[in-house]
């Protein structure tokens, strides 16, 4: 990810650059010796139903958007779901649909505010 955020950041001239990152699913790596995924949720263990997210903001992309990081490193402990992304997405493009819920948009709260 390092990697992809350096190369981003070389396209701050021409963009406003963002990333997101959500794995699709948890993994047992061998936690209590098991080496999968999919086991029913009422059993599976953390390491299956917690998945890995990361969200990383140009400068750029938080002034032209009015997000203040601050107000968004203050949220890393929230739980949020898959059901965020796409509306976080949707809000993070500027995009106006009847489908956008702004209570799943994740950034919707650190827009506009100032700390």
């Amino acid at each position: 990810m390092n990697k992809t955020i350096e190369w981003l950041k070389t396209k701050n001239a021409e963009y406003n650059t963002s990333l997101i990152y959500l794995s699709d699913h948890g993994e047992s790596l061998g936690e209590n010796g098991l080496y999968l995924h999919g086991m029913p949720y009422s059993i599976a263990p953390k390491e299956q139903k917690e998945v890995p997210f990361f969200m990383w903001l140009s400068e750029e992309y938080s002034a032209a958007n009015h997000v203040n990081t601050q107000c968004l490193k203050s949220m890393i402990k929230n739980s949020y779901s898959h059901d965020n992304l796409f509306h976080t997405v949707l809000g993070m493009l500027n995009i106006q649909t009847q489908v956008y819920q702004t209570n799943l948009d994740i950034l919707v709260v650190c827009r506009n505010v100032d700390y």
